[in-house]
C-alpha cells in the first residue's frame, strides 16, 4: 500500500506504508521524484512529485519543501518527539540501493547533491492538511513506471522533431538569404554595366560634338 498526499500547489506527496513497500518506491521512482527523510533517525521514505520535466531540487518551492519535511518529521517514531530535526533530500535518481543493505535502507550515488533542511518545529497546519488529502491506494507501481517511460520517449521524440523542424527552417531561411544576396549583386552588376554603357555613350556623344564644333 501506497500512502499520497496533495501539496498545497497541487503535486502528489507519497510515501510507503512500511520498509518493505519502500524498495519497491526505490526502485519505480520518476526522474521527477524528489526523496525526503529525517536524518540520522529512522523515518518514513517521503517522496515529491513535480511535474513532468521538473527534476532537479531547484525545482522544489518552498512551500511543498516545508510540506515535504513536516510529513517526514511526523512520521518519525523518534523525529516527532523532538521539536526540530534536519531533514535530507535528494533526487530519486542519486539514491543508491545494494545488495548488501537492509531492508528500506538506501544510500547515496552522490553524497554531495544531497541538501538538508531544518524543521525548526511541528507546524500542525501543515500536517493536518495533508492527513486532510490522504488516500490509501494499491497502486501498480510497475505498471505506472512503464506508462512513465513511454511518455518520456513521447517527449523525447516531440523534442527531437522540434529540433529538426527548426534546423530545416533556419537552412531555407539560410538558402532564401542566400538568393536574395545573389540577386542583389547580380541587379548590381546589372545597374553597374548600364551605367557604364551611358557613361560611353555620353562620353562619345561628347567626342562627336566637339569634333563637329571643330569642324565649323
Amino acid at each position: 500500500m501506497v500512502v499520497y498526499f496533495t501539496s498545497a500547489e497541487g503535486h502528489t506527496i507519497y510515501m510507503g506504508k512500511d520498509k518493505f513497500e519502500n524498495e519497491d518506491l526505490i526502485h519505480y521512482g520518476f526522474l521527477e521524484d524528489i526523496w525526503f527523510h529525517v536524518d540520522d533517525l529512522s523515518s518514513a521514505h517521503v517522496y515529491l512529485r513535480l511535474p513532468l520535466g521538473q527534476t532537479t531540487l531547484d525545482d522544489v518551492s518552498a512551500t511543498c519543501l516545508e510540506e515535504c519535511a513536516q510529513l517526514v518529521k511526523d512520521n518519525s517514531i523518534e523525529g516527532r518527539k523532538k521539536k526540530s530535526v534536519s531533514v535530507c533530500y535528494t533526487r530519486w535518481r542519486n539514491l543508491n540501493k545494494t545488495a548488501s543493505m537492509e531492508v528500506g535502507q538506501v544510500g547515496f550515488k552522490h553524497p554531495e547533491r544531497v541538501r538538508h533542511y531544518k524543521v525548526m518545529e511541528k507546524n500542525m497546519d501543515v500536517v493536518k492538511r495533508l492527513n486532510r488529502t490522504k488516500q490509501e491506494l494499491y497502486p501498480d507501481l510497475e505498471e505506472e513506471r512503464q506508462q512513465r517511460e513511454l511518455l518520456y520517449k513521447s517527449e523525447r521524440k516531440k523534442q527531437r522533431l522540434h529540433l529538426e523542424t527548426m534546423e530545416r527552417k533556419e537552412k531555407q531561411e539560410y538558402k532564401q538569404e542566400k538568393e536574395l544576396r545573389s540577386y542583389s549583386s547580380l541587379m548590381m552588376s546589372r545597374e553597374k554595366v548600364d551605367s557604364n554603357k551611358k557613361v560611353e555613350a555620353s562620353a562619345d556623344l561628347s567626342s562627336v560634338k566637339a569634333y563637329e564644333e571643330d569642324f565649323m
